[in-house]
């Protein structure tokens, strides 16, 4: 929002680089040696990533990518069994179940 207003009142994101862009704009624009040298386009490069995020998010899949190579490359020695994974150690202790809670599992009395 070029008005410097953002959604909810105050100051937008990335207003102030908006600022910063269109004030390098306005002292360079009758400079034809500064526009040919793009004096300002770094500005209005990060007034782009600050709208959009392209490099953010194109660096954040490079990591990912990185990551999921690094992890296929060397699997965990010692990694959970699918069982391990799927039951956590609770399914099938019915009887350390019976003898905590006393009763049959999956029913609750109060003994006092």
């Amino acid at each position: 929002m070029a008005s410097g207003y953002g959604l909810h009142g105050g100051v937008g994101r990335c207003f102030t680089f908006w600022q910063e862009y269109m004030s390098c704009y306005v002292i360079n624009q009758h400079d034809p040696e500064a526009r040919a040298k793009g004096v300002c386009a770094p500005r209005l490069e990060d007034y782009y990533e600050c709208l959009h995020h392209r490099k953010e998010y194109a660096r954040t899949v490079a990591i990912q990518r990185a990551l999921q190579r690094a992890e296929a490359a060397s699997p965990r020695e010692n990694a959970p069994k699918v069982g391990q994974i799927r039951s956590l150690g609770l399914i099938g202790r019915d009887e350390e179940s019976k003898k905590f809670l006393g009763t049959t599992a999956g029913t609750y009395t109060n003994a006092q």
